[in-house]
C-alpha cells in the first residue's frame, strides 16, 4: 500500500477532540445530594439543581447551584458547601467553563487539606488536572498527577503517591489513567501506555467494567496517535526518497493494537448500556476501519452511532459527538482529509440537520464554544454549496459565538479563514486580506497554547494553520505582482507596505512551524518586533523565500528597508525536486572541484540571487542573511554558483529562522573560553551504529589551541558531566564535535553522547529541549550563549522537518548563534574549518561571525590551507552559520 494510502487521517481540526479520552474523573465523583438537615429550602435548591441536570437543562442546574452555594457560605455550612462545590466543579467542566471549574476544585482541595482528608485531596487533585487537560494545559495536569523526578518518580504530594500512600486503589487508577492521558497530549506515548497499563492492572483487580472500558479506550488514543507519528515519518521518507515500508508496517501495528482496545471498549461499554462510552468508541473506531480499507465496518459503525446519538444527553459531548459523526459520514480519503474538503450533496444534507440539531442544544446550555464549532461547520457546508451569502451569515453566527467572553478563540481564527476564503471566492480580495489578517491576528494571540499543548493537534498544523499563513501571502502577492509588471522600481506606496505585511505574515508562520515543530517543552520567546533593517547593518540584506503551490517569491530588504521581489513560476513539487537534487549532487563529492556539476547550482542562484544582482551591487552589500521557507532549509546557499564563482566568494551568507527570533546585538568577545565535547569511538542507538569520527580529536584539540577552555571527550562526555561544567562556569561557546541527527519530530533530534547504558548497550542521546534546559544556566548568571558549534549532525535530503529543526536549533538551545552542519563529512574539513572560523574570530574584533565563516571556507575553496581536492562544496559547504551573524 503506497505511504499516502495509508497515511490516511481523521480531520482533527477540532481542538476538542481529545476532551471525550479524559474520563477517569467519572469514577472519582458523581454529582452528590448530601445536604444539610438544617437548610431545607436550600437542599430543595440542590435537589432542584440534580432534577434539573438530569433533565439536560444544565445552565439552570447551575444556577440553582450556585444559589444554593451562597446560601450555605452565608450560613458557613462548610460541609454542605463542599458537596456544592464539587458538582459544579464537575458541571462546569462539563460545559466548557474550565476557569469556574478550577475554581471550585481549588477551593474543594484546599478544605480536604485543612481537614486531613488526604485520600480526598488525592482524589481532587485528579479531577483538577483533568479539566487542566481538557483546557489543552497537559504539562500542569502532569505535575498535578505526578511532578515526576529525573528518573520518573512521582512526588510525595501528587495524585498518584498520595492514593498509593493511602491504599486508595480506585483513586490510583484513576490518577495513573489520567496521566496516561496528559502525556499522551503532550506526545510522550510510550510512558503514556505504561502509565495506562499501570490503570488497567488495578482496574481489573478491582474489576470495574466501565472504568475498564475507559482505560481500553485510552490506551486506543496512545496507540492511534503512535500510529500517526509513524505514517508521518513514513511520508517524510517517501518525500526524501527512502523506503517507507517498515515506517508503514509500525504505523499499521500501532492501529491493530488500538483497534482491539477501542473495540474492547465498546464491548464493555455496550453491555453497561453506556452510550457515551459507545459513542465515543465508534468515534475514533471509524476512522482506523476507513484507514484500513474496511469501508463496510465502517459504515456499519457509523450508523450504530447515529442511532446513538438520540439517546446522548443533550452536553456538549452531543455537539461534538455530532460534529465529528458529521466529518465521518463518507469515507475518509485522501482527497477528503483537510479542513476545505466538501461533503457530497446527498450527505451534505444529512449533516446539516446534524449541525442544526447540535448548535441548537449548545445555544440551549449557553456553551458558546460548541455552538461557534457546530455552526461554523454549518457555514462550510454552504461555503461548499457556494451558497456565499447563507455562508457569510452563518459563520459571521459562528465568529460571534467564538467572541463571547473570548472563551473561544481557538475556533475563531477557522471563522476569520472561512470569512476569508468566502471572500476570495467572491473575487472581494480586500475583504478577504482582511478577514485573512483577523485570523492570523488572533492566532497570533493564542499560538503557543494551541500549538504546544496537544500534539494531536500539532499533526494538522498544516492542514489548519500553515495555509491561513500561506493564502494571505498569495492575496498580497497577487496584488503586487501586477502593480511590479507596470512598475518595476516599485516605488508605490502601497506596493511597499504590502511586501513589508507578507514578511511579517510569513516571519509569525516561522514563529508558529517552530512552536509546532518542538512542542510544549520549547522556550521561544520573540524579541521585541524591530524593522528588518534595524537588524543588520549597512553592508547586509535579507532574502526572504515563500513556496507556494505555483510559485517560488523571494523579497530583498536593503538597508533602508526597502523592498524588492521576484518570483519563479513553478510547481511547488517540482521545486521541492529540483532542490533535492541539488543537495545530492553536493554530497556526491569526488576528487577535486572538477568532479562537481554546477548546472543545478547556476540555476539556483538564478532563481535566488540574479534578480537581484543590479541592487546588491548598488547598494556594496557584503553580507546576505536568508530567511528561508520549507525545503530550501535544508541546502546550503554558500554552494550555490554564478558561473564563476560560489555565492560565498562574493557574499558572506548566513541563515535565521524567524527576524523576530534573533538577538542582533554585537557579540562580546572578550574572554572568550570555550567547552568542546566530542566523541572519537563508535556508537550504537536502538542497533543502529555511528562509525568513530577519526578527526574529532584533531579538531577539540586545535579549536582549544585557539580558545581556551576545557574537552570532554568520549566516557568523559555526559549529560551529567556536561551539566556540572555549566554549573561551575559559564562558557561563552560549547563545541560539540559528535554524531546527531535532525529527525521528523523532536523525539528524533538529538545528540550521542560517550555515555552508554549497560543493559541495553545503547549511547545515552541528549536532546535539544535537554541541552536547552542545560544551557539556560549560562543566561542565570547574566552570561550568554554566544556561539553552540555542532559538527558531525545530519539532516535527511528531502525532509522539510528535520531542516526545520536545525533551522531552530540557535532558538532551542538558547544560543545567540550556532554554527551547524548540514550533513557529516568523515574527512578533517570539518576541523580545519573550525579552527580557522575560531582564529579569524578571536583576532579580528571588526569581523563579523558570518564574515569569519566566509574566510574560512574561502580558504578551503582557493587551497590554501588544504589540497585542491577539499574544494568540492561537499566538504565546506555544509556548515552553516544560524541566528546573530555579526
Amino acid at each position: 500500500m503506497q505511504s499516502k494510502n495509508i497515511k490516511l487521517k481523521v480531520r482533527r481540526w477540532l481542538g476538542f477532540i481529545f476532551l471525550c479520552s479524559l474520563m477517569f474523573c467519572l469514577w472519582l465523583g458523581t454529582l452528590e445530594l448530601r445536604v444539610s438537615a438544617q437548610s431545607p429550602d436550600t437542599n430543595q435548591l440542590v435537589n432542584r439543581g440534580l432534577e434539573l441536570y438530569q433533565s439536560g437543562d444544565i445552565k439552570a442546574a447551575i444556577a440553582s447551584w450556585e444559589k444554593a452555594l451562597n446560601i450555605y457560605q452565608q450560613n458557613q455550612d462548610t460541609a454542605a458547601s463542599l458537596i456544592v462545590r464539587e458538582n459544579l466543579a464537575r458541571v462546569y467542566r462539563e460545559v466548557g467553563q474550565s476557569t469556574q471549574a478550577i475554581a471550585q476544585w481549588q477551593q474543594v482541595i484546599t478544605y480536604y487539606r485543612q481537614e486531613g482528608n488526604l485520600q480526598q485531596v488525592g482524589r481532587s487533585l485528579t479531577e483538577l488536572a483533568q479539566v487542566y487537560s481538557s483546557l489543552g494545559q497537559p504539562t500542569k495536569a502532569i505535575a498535578l498527577l505526578c511532578n515526576p523526578d529525573k528518573n520518573n518518580h512521582c512526588s510525595s504530594d501528587s495524585a498518584v503517591q498520595i492514593a498509593q500512600t493511602h491504599k486508595d486503589l480506585l483513586g490510583e487508577a484513576a490518577a495513573w489513567g489520567s496521566l496516561g492521558d496528559a502525556n499522551r497530549l503532550t506526545g510522550n506515548y510510550q510512558l503514556a501506555i505504561t502509565h495506562l497499563q499501570k490503570s488497567l492492572a488495578i482496574a481489573n483487580k478491582l474489576n470495574i467494567p466501565a472504568l475498564r472500558g475507559s482505560v481500553f479506550y485510552s490506551l486506543g488514543n496512545a496507540h492511534i496517535s503512535q500510529a500517526l507519528v509513524k505514517y508521518r515519518q513514513a511520508d517524510s521518507a517517501t518525500q526524501r526518497g527512502d523506503e517507507p515500508q517498515k515506517l508503514l508496517d509500525e504505523g499499521k501495528q500501532a492501529d491493530t493494537k488500538a483497534l482491539e482496545y477501542l473495540q474492547a471498549s465498546l464491548k464493555l461499554a455496550s453491555s453497561q448500556n453506556d452510550v457515551v462510552g459507545e459513542m465515543r468508541s465508534h468515534l475514533r473506531i471509524i476512522p482506523l476501519y476507513y484507514r484500513n480499507q474496511e469501508t463496510t465496518k465502517a459504515t456499519n459503525s457509523l450508523q450504530q452511532a447515529i442511532s446513538l446519538l438520540e439517546r446522548l444527553p443533550q452536553n456538549r459531548g452531543s455537539v461534538y459527538a455530532a460534529i465529528n459523526l458529521v466529518h465521518l459520514l463518507q469515507p475518509i480519503t485522501t482527497e477528503t482529509t483537510s479542513r476545505l474538503s466538501c461533503l457530497e450533496p446527498e450527505t451534505s444534507v444529512k449533516a446539516t440537520v446534524l449541525l442544526n440539531q447540535a448548535a441548537t442544544i449548545a445555544e440551549k446550555i449557553s456553551d458558546f464554544r460548541a455552538e461557534s464549532f457546530a455552526l461554523g461547520e454549518l457555514g462550510h457546508i454552504y461555503e461548499c454549496r457556494q451558497e456565499y451569502a447563507k455562508a457569510l451569515e452563518i459563520t459571521n453566527k459562528a465568529r460571534l459565538a467564538a467572541e463571547q467572553g473570548l472563551k473561544a478563540q481557538d475556533s475563531l481564527y477557522l471563522w476569520e479563514w472561512q470569512t476569508g476564503r468566502i471572500f476570495k471566492a467572491q473575487g472581494k480580495i480586500d475583504a478577504a486580506i482582511s478577514a485573512y489578517e483577523r485570523a492570523t491576528n488572533t492566532l497570533d494571540t493564542i499560538r503557543r497554547d494551541i500549538l504546544t499543548a496537544n500534539r494531536d493537534i500539532q499533526f494538522d498544523f498544516r492542514d489548519t494553520i500553515e495555509p491561513i499563513y500561506r493564502d494571505l501571502v498569495a492575496l498580497r502577492l497577487s496584488l503586487a505582482e501586477p502593480r511590479e509588471t507596470a512598475n518595476k522600481s516599485l516605488v508605490s506606496q502601497d506596493s511597499k507596505n504590502n511586501l513589508s505585511s507578507i514578511l511579517t505574515t510569513m516571519d509569525s508562520l516561522k514563529l508558529a512551524e517552530l512552536q509546532n515543530y518542538f512542542g510544549d517543552d520549547c522556550i521561544i520567546a520573540p524579541f521585541a518586533q524591530t524593522s528588518i533593517q534595524a537588524k543588520g547593518d549597512p553592508k547586509t540584506a535579507f532574502l526572504n523565500t515563500i513556496i507556494l503551490e505555483d510559485k517560488i517569491a523571494v523579497i530583498l530588504t536593503l538597508p533602508g528597508g526597502e523592498n524588492k521581489s521576484s518570483s519563479i513560476a513553478i510547481n511547488r513539487q517540482d521545486f521541492i525536486n529540483t532542490i533535492n537534487d541539488f543537495r545530492r549532487s553536493l554530497e556526491t563529492y569526488y576528487n577535486d572541484i572538477g568532479g562537481y556539476d554546477t548546472r543545478l547550482a547556476k540555476q539556483m542562484y538564478d532563481w535566488l540571487i540574479q534578480p537581484f544582482t543590479t541592487e546588491l551591487q548598488k547598494f556594496n552589500i557584503k553580507t546576505l542573511v536568508f530567511i528561508q521557507d520549507g525545503i530550501l532549509r535544508s541546502v546550503p546557499m554558500a554552494a550555490l554558483y554564478d558561473g564563476e564563482q560560489f555565492l560565498i566568494q562574493k557574499y558572506a551568507v548566513a541563515t535565521i529562522p524567524s527576524l523576530n527570533l534573533i538577538d542582533s546585538n554585537l557579540a562580546n568577545r572578550r574572554n572568550l573560553r570555550m567547552l568542546a565535547l566530542g566523541l572519537t569511538v563508535n556508537a550504537t542507538i536502538n542497533r543502529k551504529i555511528y562509525q568513530p569520527l577519526s578527526e574529532v580529536q584533531t579538531e577539540i584539540d586545535g579549536v582549544l589551541a585557539t580558545i581556551p577552555g576545557k574537552k570532554l571527550l568520549d566516557d568523559n562526555f555526559t549529560s551529567d558531566r556536561l551539566n556540572k561544567e555549566l554549573e561551575q562556569q559559564a562558557y561563552p561557546i560549547i563545541h560539540i564535535a559528535t554524531h546527531g541527527e535532525f529527525g521528523t519530530e523532536p523525539e528524533d533530534t538529538f545528540i550521542i553522547t560517550g555515555k552508554k547504558d549497560t543493559t541495553t548497550g545503547n549511547n545515552q542521546t541528549l536532546s535539544f529541549n535537554q541541552l536547552e534546559q542545560q544551557i539556560r544556566k549560562i543566561t542565570h548568571s547574566n552570561q550568554s550563549l554566544e556561539l553552540l558549534t555542532l559538527t558531525a549532525c545530519q539532516t535527511a535530503v528531502g525532509d522539510e522537518r528535520s531542516a526545520l529543526g536545525l533551522a531552530g536549533v540557535a532558538v532551542q538551545a538558547g544560543a545567540k548563534s550556532t554554527l551547524a552542519s548540514l550533513w557529516a563529512i568523515q574527512d578533517n574539513s570539518t576541523a580545519q574549518i573550525a579552527i580557522s572560523f575560531y582564529n579569524k574570530l578571536l583576532n579580528n574584533p571588526t569581523m563579523s561571525k558570518a564574515e569569519a565563516l566566509q574566510s574560512a571556507q574561502i580558504e578551503m575553496i582557493t587551497g590554501k590551507t588544504t589540497t585542491g581536492q577539499l574544494a568540492h562544496p561537499a566538504y565546506w559547504s555544509p556548515l552553516i552559520l544560524i541566528g546573530n551573524w555579526l
